[in-house]
């Protein structure tokens, strides 16, 4: 069941599990992290296409995976 997948929470993930996102490395999920520390938890998950980087595309690939919560 879909219920059993754990989202990943994009306000508390450290690297390594940003990482396990599709399309999402190291540098990237760097600049998850700092955007984060810069201007605080990410409002919704839509906040994440502001980090440099992650366009529309791969937004669609990883929404349903992760959470602000």
């Amino acid at each position: 069941t879909s219920g059993s997948v754990k989202k990943i929470n994009i306000n508390e993930s450290n690297l390594d599990t940003l990482t396990r996102l599709p399309g999402v490395g190291k540098s990237l999920a760097s600049r998850i992290i700092e955007y984060r520390e810069k201007t605080g938890n990410f409002r919704s998950v839509e906040d994440i296409k502001k980090v440099k980087g992650i366009k529309e595309n791969l937004f669609e690939k990883i929404k349903d995976k992760i959470t602000i919560e």
